[in-house]
């Protein structure tokens, strides 16, 4: 695929877009399939985008999961126009706006009051600033992906020592760890924010085990939904795995890729807004609003999730046989909806060289697969469309064999220290 106009116009950002210089694509610079991956898209339709070079991709990035009935779903996109034309920003709350939250309390699970605001790092952090003034302590516990605020940021660069001090953190899928941190701050946790999952699911009772020890210790369990919210189920993890968090943060595929969030749950807690300082200029702008609720009500008419679900199941059962085959050091993760390939070729370094052979060998197949996040299905996805897939992993998995990453086989690398 040709990629000319794309990498000349990524030259010209490098110069005066300081985001673009440090990211030049989706994926990382430091993960990059480097000359490969598009970096401007131009158009989006269904369950395909278009780079700026006219080469067509089949999407299972989808904007990192916030698209789930496709890329330009015309119920969603013409409520959104028609609110638009009524003029979406006036400052005032608008009727739109009661309706939505109404339709959020129908839907998840433990949700008595709800707000809503731009973007994910809003709502994580909402939820920390009421929990805190709630219970009147001051630590926090947070596990998984949670935003980019200080409290949470994956880079500790450019972040006080003493933003720090008061979070702590734990080992997913260990009961032990967590009641470690516990014991060693006794009645000063205010919250625990954790994604319900990431890649590798929870073990049984894992859940509700951390459902038990914070009710134990008078912690606040909130549950960040961003990604698994009208994913796993319509109402998310909790609805899944029939665990209740007191607080829920959501967004992503809450309005197919336009710009909302909302933090739901128990009332008592959200009613302690009067006393704190949360402010956000464009959270009553109503175009969002409007994508929100036509998807949300799209998702609860159809069989859409349902679709979905059957397409990710046959996609992993395929994936697994392929891998299964090859003898690659590859395990296929995570929800249906949302796969993934864990590589283990060893140490990290390694993995990323593997992914760069496999990777370039999909993407030149025309199917856009992130090597290092969650994949998504959306509701536009076809039967056709998972063929494509994995006769591209196919391409990819003959790849890493024509490269050399398959000559010892799994067996023979775990014996060499490699897996």
């Amino acid at each position: 695929m040709g990629l000319h106009r794309s990498f000349a116009l990524d030259g010209k950002a490098e110069r005066i877009d300081a985001l673009a210089a440090k990211r030049k694509n989706v994926i990382a610079s430091d993960q990059m399939v480097e000359g490969h991956y598009p970096v401007f898209a131009d158009r989006a339709h269904g369950a395909h985008f278009w780079d700026v070079d006219g080469n067509k991709y089949l999407d299972f990035f989808l904007s990192y999961g916030t698209v789930i009935l496709g890329h330009a779903d015309p119920d969603v996109d013409e409520a959104v126009v028609r609110e638009i034309r009524r003029g979406f920003a006036t400052g005032l709350m608008k009727p739109i706006q009661t309706e939505l939250i109404e339709e959020l309390l129908e839907i998840v699970p433990g949700a008595e009051m709800g707000m809503l605001l731009k973007t994910g790092s809003d709502a994580t952090a909402a939820a920390v600033r009421l929990s805190r003034a709630f219970t009147g302590r001051d630590r926090v516990v947070r596990w998984g992906y949670n935003g980019w605020h200080d409290w949470c940021a994956q880079w500790d660069h450019g972040i006080p020592a003493v933003s720090r001090a008061l979070v702590d953190t734990f080992t997913y899928n260990d009961l032990d760890s967590l009641r470690a941190v516990f014991e060693r701050h006794p009645g000063q946790i205010a919250c625990l924010v954790m994604m319900p999952f990431m890649v590798e699911r929870p073990a049984p009772g894992f859940l509700e085990g951390v459902r038990e020890l914070t009710r134990e210790h008078g912690t606040l369990l909130v549950f960040d939904e961003i990604r698994s919210g009208f994913r796993l189920a319509l109402g998310g993890a909790q609805e899944y795995y029939g665990v209740t968090a007191d607080l829920v943060t959501l967004s992503k595929a809450f309005a197919n890729g336009y710009a909302i969030s909302a933090l739901t749950g128990r009332a008592d807690v959200l009613r302690t807004l009067d006393t704190v300082h949360i402010s956000s200029t464009y959270y009553a702008n109503a175009d969002a609003m409007a994508a929100a609720l036509a998807t949300v009500r799209k998702l609860r008419s159809g069989d859409h999730l349902r679709r979905i679900r059957q397409l990710g199941e046959r996609l992993q059962r395929e994936l697994g046989a392929l891998v299964a085959e090859s003898g690659a050091p590859i395990e296929v993760v995570g929800h249906p909806p949302m796969p993934f390939l864990d590589f283990g070729f060893g140490d990290e370094e390694r993995n990323q060289r593997a992914k760069r052979s496999f990777y370039a060998a999909t993407i030149a197949e025309g199917v856009f697969l992130h090597p290092n996040h969650h994949w998504f299905i959306s509701a536009a996805t076809t039967d056709d469309d998972i063929d494509t897939a994995v006769r591209a992993v196919r391409s990819g998995l003959k790849a890493l064999a024509a490269d050399g990453w398959l000559d010892e086989g799994p067996a023979r690398q775990k014996e060499h220290g490699a897996l």
